[in-house]
């Protein structure tokens, strides 16, 4: 299993980014995947969560309304919108999914938000 995270930069608050998460090694159309962040000094948390077909989704409190996941199984990639940023949503941002009760993890992509 690999999944590798792109799309993080440097945004200016109010701005927007999409991050992207290319999986590898297993069924990509058989198995929920889920965003995750990590701040500066601070554990990591759980961003939002789509199943495997797309069907459904669901997000943090702090991410509602501001951010969409998606996915497109025939790319193999789940996609992570990001709309007006804040400071605090600086963070590193991961990919993760679980087969057979294990996590995986990518190696995360930096998202800075700051003037």
């Amino acid at each position: 299993v690999q999944l590798v995270e792109s799309g993080g930069g440097l945004v200016q608050p109010g701005g927007t980014l999409r991050l992207s998460c290319l999986a590898s090694g297993f069924t990509f159309s058989s198995y929920g995947m889920s965003w995750y962040r990590q701040a500066p000094g601070k554990e990591r948390e759980w961003v939002a969560r789509i199943t495997n077909a797309g069907s459904s989704t669901n997000y943090a409190d702090s991410m509602e309304g501001r951010f969409t996941i998606s996915r497109d199984n025939a790319k193999n990639t789940v996609y992570l919108q990001m709309n007006s940023l804040k400071p605090e949503d600086t963070a590193v941002y991961y990919c993760n999914t679980r087969i057979y009760a294990r996590d995986y993890w990518g190696k995360g992509t930096l998202v800075t938000v700051s003037s």
